[in-house]
This record gives structure tokens, sequence and C-alpha cells, in this order.
């Protein structure tokens, strides 16, 4: 098992018993997840390995985060406390945290009923309005815009299996993935179009040239003459912040028995326009393979988070639009492919990159959806 984890230095310092097994979940794009039994029971054992969110600060932070919304009732597993009463173990320079296992699976949009999307959605409000309840308020600031790779972690415990994300960061808390973004008002034409042209010549140099080239440079093609058609179309300033999960999609979110059981993974908690949260969410849980939203279970989804967040039609129209604009200019999949040379996303961007082309043509429909 490459990059075990230190075992036998973990368990003492939880007092969790000794090592059964421990077995890798699904590889993740950010951090790393262990499947864990013990003699004294089921654990998740989370690496915290990605540079950008293993601050122990910050993730002390997460798990004071999780626990007080426990106590209130919010579907969240909070990581056990170690016999030096912290909840992060930093071993040889490096953050781990043990969670409760939780059985449960992922659920996309589409193995959803009617009702169980207005229950997301209105899960997705009671967990901002609640993190407005346990989280600071004062001096608090929008998160500070980083590298935006698309990068995301899901779970199949309490912070587990990773699967790349549908957007940029594909969480709540992202943004375009163009360079250049003012994170006021979102990417701007002129760096999408630098970076178009700079991914079309190496979509031309890739050798050999197949299919999933073909389509990206297709794709690329369609999405320049899309921006040039709607450039003066750059959002505005985002709307009303405020605490958010920052990641919140399907494979961040277990289910049992129809129910959801546990969000995991809060390596994104930060402060951002909590709409564009929720809007986010919807196009990852609810988009079809085509390319196409679910409008009807969107329109679910959305009216019990605009009751349940107390959020109006106008906020909801505004994130629409702007998270409509972070998708024209996101292209964090093309990016990791023939920058990185990592395909791990390539499967989800068919639909991905026909959901801009899509949105588009029908961004009214959308609009009423979201906001109607």
């Amino acid at each position: 098992m490459s990059h075990a984890p230190p075992l036998g230095a973990l368990l003492r310092q939880y007092a969790a018993g000794s090592a059964l097994t421990c077995d890798p979940v699904e590889q993740g794009l950010l951090n790393r997840g262990y499947r864990l039994r013990t003699t004294r029971g089921r654990y998740f054992l989370k690496h915290h390995f990605d540079p950008e969110t293993a601050d122990p600060v910050a993730i002390a932070r997460q798990h004071r985060a999780t626990q007080r919304l426990a106590d209130l009732g919010v579907p969240v597993a909070p990581p056990l406390t170690g016999t030096d009463g912290r909840t992060v173990a930093v071993i040889g320079g490096h953050a781990y945290a043990l969670h409760p296992w939780i059985d449960g699976r992922h659920r996309h949009g589409g193995q959803l009923t009617t009702q169980q999307c207005a229950r997301l959605g209105a899960l997705l409000g009671v967990v901002h309005a609640s993190l407005e309840r346990v989280m600071p308020t004062q001096g608090r600031a929008p998160a500070r815009p980083t590298d935006v790779t698309g990068a995301t972690e899901g779970s199949a415990g309490a912070g587990g299996s990773a699967r790349a994300g549908d957007s940029a960061r594909a969480g709540a808390g992202g943004s375009a993935a163009a360079e250049g973004v003012d994170p006021a008002r979102g990417a701007d034409p002129a760096d999408t179009f630098a970076l178009i042209d700079r991914l079309l010549a190496q979509v031309r140099r890739h050798r050999p040239y197949d299919a999933f080239d073909e389509l990206a440079r297709h794709r690329l093609l369609e999405r320049r003459a899309l921006l040039e058609r709607h450039a003066d179309r750059r959002p505005p300033q985002g709307g009303s912040v405020g605490w958010v999960h920052g990641d919140f999609h399907p494979f961040n979110l277990l289910y049992r028995d129809g129910e959801p059981a546990a969000i995991v993974d809060w390596d994104r908690l930060g402060v951002h326009p909590r709409a564009e949260e929720a809007v986010r969410a919807a196009v990852i849980f609810f988009v079809r393979p085509v390319g196409a939203l679910d409008l009807a279970k969107v329109r679910a989804y959305a009216r019990a988070y605009r009751r349940t967040a107390g959020a109006g039609p106008a906020e909801l129209a505004a994130a629409v639009h702007r998270v409509w604009w972070e998708r024209l200019n996101d292209f964090w999949m093309l990016r990791w492919h023939y920058e990185r040379g990592d395909t791990r996303a390539d499967p989800q961007f068919p639909a991905a990159s026909a959901l801009a082309v899509w949105w588009t043509r029908e961004y009214d429909a959308v609009c009423e959806a979201f906001a109607g």
C-alpha cells in the first residue's frame, strides 16, 4: 500500500485499539483515505495530503464546525478526539484525522425522486443557516481565490474516496478556471480567449491524436464562439456571502435507506456567496449524461433551498448568472489533461463541456427553475 499511514502511532494517539485491516479507498485528487478496522471498531482515516488544505489549524476549525453542526442535528461525521484532546494528529509532518466509519452510498440526482431532491435542497439550506449560527461573523471576508484545478474529494466513509468534481473546485466555494479571475466579477473573457488559444495549441501538438483531442478541439472552438457572442454579459459583483461547505456534491454526501446519513469532506469550508454554492451543487447533482439539467428536479431542490435558507428569487437568479459565466470560462478538465497529463477527470468532460452550450441556449429556463 503506497503512502501507508503510521498506524501504530496514530492508533496510540487515538486509543483506538490495534489495526486489523487498513484498506485505501478510491484514490483521491486532493487527500487520501483509508477504511480502517481495529480491535475497537471501524473508522475512516483521513490523510490531509493536499498542501492547500492540510494546515492543522484550518483542519481543527473544520472539525469544530462539524461538531457544532452535529449538536444542531445536521448529519455530519465529526472526528474523534485524541488522547491529547486534539482532533488532528500531526505525525512526520503530515496531518491525519480519524472519523467514525459511516455506512452509506453516494447518489446522484438521477437516483433521487422529486421529493428527495426537495429534501436535498432543504438540507443545504439548513447547512447554510446552521453555519451562520456556529461560525464567527466578525471580520469575515471571502476566501482568497487560489489556483483553480477543479479537484474535489468525495467520500465512502466520513471523508473518503475521491472523485473529480464537475466544475472549478466542483463545489460552492470555487471560482472560474480561467486565469486572471477577478473574485468580485468572475473571469475576464480576454484571459479566457488566451487560455483557449493555448489549449488549442496543446491539442494540435498532442500525439497520438485521438477522439478526446477531437472533442476538446471542437468544444474549445465552440466555447470561443459562445464567449464572443456573450462577452458583454460578464456578471457584476457577487451576492450575499456566508459560511458554506465549499464542496457540496454527490460524492461528499452519503445516503442510508434513502436519507442523507452524513455530509463529509469539509476541506473547503469558507466564506463565499451562499446562493452560488446552491446553484453549483444542483448543477453537479442534476446534470444528465448528455449535458442537460433535469429542470424539474432543479425546481424542487431550489424551492426547498430558498425556503430553508431564506434566499429570495433574485438572489438565486443572480447566482445562476454568475455560475453560468463561470462554466462558460471553465477549462480545468482540459488543463489537467494537457498541462498536467492527468486524465482522471476525462470521463466527465463530455457532459461538462456540453452543459455550457446547453445552459447558454436554455438560459431563461434554467433561471426560472432556480428562481421561479
